[in-house]
Formats: C-alpha cells, structure tokens, sequence
C-alpha cells in the first residue's frame, strides 16, 4: 500500500524545512534507511530517512520550503497507483500551499517512460545552439543541479548568471556556501557577467535583488535562512518578553593563566580559557541553584541538572550546543566535548538532543579581542554570561600598582527569575574561583 512521506519534526523550534536535494529519484527502489533527501533545518542540514521499502512514486517538492507535516513523497510498489493515497493526505492538511505543489511538485507515473520527457521539459534552447561554438546555458543550469551546494548559494549564483559549476566549494564535502559564491563574484571580470543588467539580475533570481547604483559594488539582498528565522523570532521574545538586567565584573585571571599553563604540560588536551570557564560557571552554579533557573510562565524550575550551552559563531547566525552535567565532568572531557559540539556546529551536523536541555548559557567573544559586551538571554535560560578578553592592565594589588591581567564578564539576568542580590552573589563566587583556581578541585 502506498505511503505518504510527511516533513519530520527536526528540532524543537523547526516550523518548516528546507529541501537541499533529493538523493532518490522517481523510480528508484528505496529500503529502511536508505537517505532519501537532504533537509536544511533552522539548527543543521539533515538526511532525512526512508523507514518503508518500496518504490520511490512521487516527489512533492524537489528543492525549497516545506512546512512541518507537509507532502514530501510517496512509497509503494512498483507500478502501484498512489493517486489515492495522495488526495486522501492533501485533503488532511491545512490547504495553505496548492500553488506551490504546483511549481515544484514532481509526479511520475510508476513506468520510467514518462522520465524522459521530464528532462526535456527545461526550457528548451534555440535550435542553433548544438552547432554554436561558445557553451550553450544548458551544462550551467545542468551543472548547478549535480553540484553539491546551499540553496543561497545557488540563488546567488543564478541571479549573477554565474555557472555555479566553476564556483569551487570550502564546505562539508567540496560543497559551494554563500561566501564561495560572493569570493567568485568578486575575483571575476565584469565582463563574465553574461552582459545582465541589474534589472535582469533582480529578475533572474527569486530571492536575490541586486541593485546597481554603482556597478562596480553592487549592493545585494539576500534571503532569510530558516536559522536565521528562528534567531530572530527567539531573540526578539527573550529580548521584548523578559526584563533584562546586567551586572558586570572585573576578574583577575593572573593565577588562572598559571595554572592553565601547568596543566597543558601534563594534559592529554589542550586546555582552553573557555574550558575554565565553563567548568567554573558549573561550580557557581551548584552553589547558587536559582541561577540555573527556567521561567515558564505560571512556575519557575530550578533545574537540578547542570547543563551549559555554549554560543558558536557559524556561516548562517549562532547555534548552541550543550554540555550536558558540566559540574561531573572534568576539564579534559570539557574540551573534548566543547571542540566536538563546535565541529558538528560549523559542518551543521549537530543533532537536535545535543542543541536541548541548557539550563545556562555562555557567549565568549575574547578569542575576537572584544573587552566587554552584553548577551541577550538564551530561552529557556534565565541568565547568560557574556565573556570578554583578558585585557594587561595595570591594577592596584596590596597597595602597589602592578600589571594585571584582567577579563570582564557580564551577566544577562531575566529580572522575572532572578534578583540583582542572587546575580551579584553568582558573580562573586564566580570571581573567586577565577583568581584562586584550586578551588575547581573542590
């Protein structure tokens, strides 16, 4: 019996999903676990699984948008009619997208005789063009479908009339990112620009404007990731819903520095600042439980386990993985974990349970030589440490004026969970673990 493959829930803020590509194709024989297709979440790309066997029938939108529980496909046997299956679950869902089906859908009748025609239905060239000299448009659009690249990379690509093919790729695999596109266009010669116009640019591609007031640096609209979606629709809530305040502290990381450097002497891993810093947000934390707090609207949780995020900086906006119970694990396993999340961040293969469960967060800007800055608070979370660099300057220790080296760190509080007392006192032990280090062994 024919199955209709519905858009999964990804992640627990996914309201839609991006299709990348599709690695089956109508009439290809798909088993349980077989990929099926690549989807673009507002945390990672993901594969997205075949869990019948069957024959691949129907492809309801082979690349763009598809909302959560959305038509993606048909499973059945070969030569089985799925037309059926397929009205019974149009007619379930909310009839928001029929004219969307109706430009992306991809309906193929079971025989393979109707694939043919398919790749004729491009728009066809002018009859001359297989005896022209130069390159025909055909390989440029040919090539953009068979190499492996983001859709705003492909947008971008189309709208500049570029062959994506000639673009070479810095991503997961060789695959082609918006900044490989941009780095191209901005090394190739004006006249590779197959003589468009802005008008014919803005024209050319869906969701890139361009517009030339000054040729030589156009300016470029680009579309909205489902990433940066959801950072503007979670931030703006946090930032506009809850009562932020900030305190801030001066630290004095001299010690720290020592012992850092006599740990990597004899550590398997190179411990980081960030890692301290992490293990001594977990130790503040168990000895004051309402900052490890959650607001959720009619109660407040104080969360028993002790989770951290930690804010990573990727191509499309900020993802946060989890250090799940930080307070029982060590510095080493920290780094080893820390470094892992972050690597899976930047090639969007994190997975939706290492991204869940934060009860704090830390963004730590000093590796980019920023003094001081404030965070906005991460849901569920009811505070975030903002982290800065550690800055030599001269500080007065026992009455002398010595160099210092000294970071400053401040903390978002969301004013409906915490007092400004409780986060001082945070703030303080913090410090003190900080500028006396041995106690992290406590």
């Amino acid at each position: 019996m024919a199955e209709v493959i519905r858009m999964p829930r990804m992640s627990d803020t996914m309201e839609e999903g991006v299709i990348v590509g599709w690695l089956k194709k109508v009439g290809d024989v798909v088993e349980p676990g077989d990929v099926l297709a690549e989807v673009e979440t507002d945390k990672a790309t993901m594969e997205l699984e075949s869990y019948q066997d069957g024959v691949l029938l129907y492809i309801g939108v082979k690349e763009g948008p598809v909302a959560v529980n959305g038509i993606l496909a048909v499973i059945g046997e070969e030569g089985e009619d799925y037309k059926a299956a397929l009205d019974e679950a149009k007619s379930a869902e909310p009839a928001e997208k029929p004219k969307e089906e109706a430009t992306t859908s991809e309906e193929a009748p079971p025989p393979k005789e109707k694939t043919a025609p398919k790749v004729e239905s491009t728009p066809p060239p002018p009859a001359p063009v297989e005896a022209a000299a130069p390159p025909s448009p055909n390989p440029a659009s040919d090539s953009s479908k068979r190499v492996k690249a983001s859709p705003l990379a492909k947008s971008i690509a189309q709208g500049a009339g570029v062959d994506i093919g000639m673009v070479s790729g810095s991503g997961d695999n060789g695959r082609i990112v918006k900044k490989d596109v941009e780095a191209y266009l901005k090394n190739k010669p004006a006249a590779q620009s197959n003589g468009k116009t802005a008008a014919e640019v803005a024209d050319g591609a869906q969701s890139v404007q361009a517009f030339t007031l000054n040729p030589d640096n156009p300016s470029v609209d680009f579309p909205v990731s489902q990433m940066r979606k959801v950072i503007a629709r979670r931030l703006g809530e946090s930032k506009f819903s809850a009562p932020h305040f900030y305190l801030t502290i001066e630290i004095d990381m001299g010690k720290t520095m020592e012992a850092r450097k006599s740990m990597n002497t004899v550590s398997p891993v190179k411990i980081s600042f960030n890692d301290i810093v992490v293990k001594a947000v977990a130790g503040s934390l168990k000895q004051h439980p309402a900052i490890n707090s959650s607001w959720l609207g009619d109660k407040i949780r104080q969360n028993g386990d002790i989770n951290i995020g930690v804010a990573v900086a990727v191509e499309d906006g900020l993802l946060v993985p989890v250090v799940k119970y930080a307070d029982m694990k060590s510095l080493s396993q920290i780094n080893v974990e820390v470094r892992d999340l972050a690597g899976k961040a930047k090639n969007k293969k994190l997975q939706p349970d290492q991204m869940t469960g934060n009860t704090f967060t830390i963004s730590n800007l000093g590796m980019f030589g920023i003094e001081e800055f404030t965070a906005i608070i991460n849901p569920p979370d009811a505070c975030i440490l903002a982290v800065g660099g550690i800055i030599s300057k001269p500080i007065v220790k026992d009455g002398e004026l010595v160099a210092g080296n000294i970071m400053k760190v401040t903390l978002s509080c969301d004013h409906r969970v915490v007092d400004g007392a409780s986060g001082a006192k945070f703030l303080n032990t913090l410090k003190g673990i900080l500028e006396d280090p041995v106690r992290l062994l406590i």
